[in-house]
C-alpha cells in the first residue's frame, strides 16, 4: 500500500481512525498506520534514528495539517531543529511549520530536568507530565513525540512505582485525545540481544529499529513488535535514512 502524501493523515479504520506516519513502507506494516490515541515506543540503540524516525513522522504529519509537539528531555530545541534539517536536506520548510505552530518544538537541557528536587522522584516525573501536557496544548497538539524515555526511568528507580506513573501518563495521553512515540534506548543494537523493560507490556505498540553487522558494513532493519488491539507486519524489514526522509523497504507496499 502507497502513501499518499496529499490525504489527511487521519484515516478511517472502523470504530477506531488511524494516524499515517507518511513514511514509505513503515504505513504498510502498520496495516494503514498507527490507531488513534495509541501511545507507541520507538526502541533502538544509539545511531538507529530514534529521534530522526520522530521527527519525520511528525513533520509529514504537520505538512498533512495535523497540529504536532515533538517534545525533547534531552536537548535544547534548537538542537533538535538543527540535526533535523542536517540529516532531511530536502525538508527546507520546518522553520515555517513551526513558525505557523502546526509543529511545536520543546526542549531542555537533561542537566536542567534531573535534579534532586528534595528527593521527591514522583514530584519531579510530575512536574515533567504536566511539562508534557501544557506544551501540548499550546496547538492543541493531536500527535506528539517524547524523546526520550530513558531520562524518565532514570528518575524513578523503584520498579512498581515506575509501572504506576507510566500508566497514569497513558491514561492522561488518552484523555487528551493524543497519539504519542515516546523514543527508549535498548542496550544492544543486535536483534538477537533485545530484551524489553517494564514500559514494553504496558504501551499500545513497539517499533524497533536495529543495526546490524560489523562497524563498516551496519545494515539497518526495524520490525514492528507489537500493536494492541490491531494486525500488522511480522516482516523484519531494512530501512534508510535519507535527505528526503526515511524510506522502509517492506515487502508489503
Amino acid at each position: 500500500m502507497a502513501v499518499d502524501g496529499n490525504s489527511n493523515s487521519f484515516q478511517n479504520g472502523g470504530a477506531r481512525g488511524r494516524i499515517k506516519t507518511g513514511i514509505v513502507g513503515l504505513d504498510s506494516m502498520l496495516y494503514g498506520g498507527i490507531p488513534e490515541k495509541s501511545q507507541y515506543i520507538i526502541a533502538g540503540g544509539p545511531g538507529a534514528g530514534k529521534t530522526l524516525m520522530c521527527f519525520d513522522i511528525l513533520y509529514r504529519n504537520a505538512k498533512m495539517g495535523v497540529p504536532c509537539a515533538f517534545i525533547a528531555l534531552e536537548e535544547k530545541p534548537e538542537d533538535v531543529i538543527k540535526n533535523a534539517k542536517a540529516a532531511f536536506a530536502d525538508y527546507t520548510d520546518i522553520d515555517e511549520l513551526v513558525q505557523s505552530n502546526m509543529l511545536v518544538v520543546e526542549g531542555e537541557d537533561p542537566a536542567t530536568r534531573i535534579s534532586e528536587q528534595d528527593g521527591d522522584e514522583s514530584y519531579s516525573f510530575g512536574n515533567i507530565m504536566s511539562d508534557i501536557e501544557a506544551i501540548a496544548k499550546t496547538n492543541n497538539a493531536r500527535l506528539v513525540a517524547i524523546d526520550s524515555f530513558s531520562v524518565l526511568r532514570m528518575l524513578i528507580g523503584d520498579d512498581l512505582k515506575y509501572r504506576k506513573s507510566i500508566l497514569a501518563m497513558i491514561t492522561n495521553m488518552k484523555r487528551l485525545g493524543i497519539t504519542s512515540l515516546i523514543t527508549t534506548e535498548i542496550k544492544s543494537s543486535e536483534r538477537k540481544d533485545l530484551k524489553f523493560g517494564i514500559e514494553s507490556f504496558v504501551f499500545d505498540g513497539i517499533i524497533t529499529l536495529y543495526q546490524n553487522g560489523q562497524e563498516d558494513k551496519r545494515t539497518l532493519t526495524m520490525e514492528i513488535v507489537k500493536t494492541r488491539g490491531t494486525a500488522h507486519s511480522w516482516t523484519l524489514s531494512p530501512y534508510d535514512i535519507t535527505a528526503q526522509g526515511f524510506r522502509v523497504f517492506s515487502i508489503e507496499q
